[in-house]
């Protein structure tokens, strides 16, 4: 039987941070990400380190591909014309839904006590 880690917490908080930031409270669930993420930065566990900065490097760049491609979309397609609001939602949409199964995944793995690394936009490094 494996031992428990005693950060295995810190790391399904980081998770659900992440989640929460992306399905009910933006802004301030990041806030408090990077609240506990500075209060955890030199935590002895690894699996800690390992969600707490995936949690809010996928965070950051939710927020980057999330607003900065959709303003982009809205400044190249135009305001006033139907296909680019069908562009932008059809993105929002696959983008948000990536990105919340990516986060998905993550809890699981936290909850199973192991380091997860987020697909084409995680750290691989902690």
């Amino acid at each position: 039987m494996m031992e428990e880690d005693p950060h295995a917490p810190v790391a399904v908080q980081a998770e659900a941070l992440f989640l929460l930031n992306l399905l009910v409270l933006p802004g301030l669930s990041f806030a408090v990400l990077l609240w506990l993420a500075y209060r955890h930065r030199r935590s002895p566990s690894p699996l800690a380190r390992c969600h707490l900065k995936q949690a809010v490097i996928a965070s950051l760049w939710a927020g980057a591909l999330l607003t900065a491609v959709a303003a982009l979309i809205l400044v190249l397609g135009g305001l006033h014309k139907p296909a680019t609001w069908v562009v932008l939602i059809l993105y929002f949409t696959c983008c948000h839904a990536a990105l919340v199964l990516f986060g998905i995944v993550g809890l699981s793995r936290a909850m199973a006590e192991k380091t997860y690394v987020y697909p084409l936009i995680g750290s691989r490094q902690w």
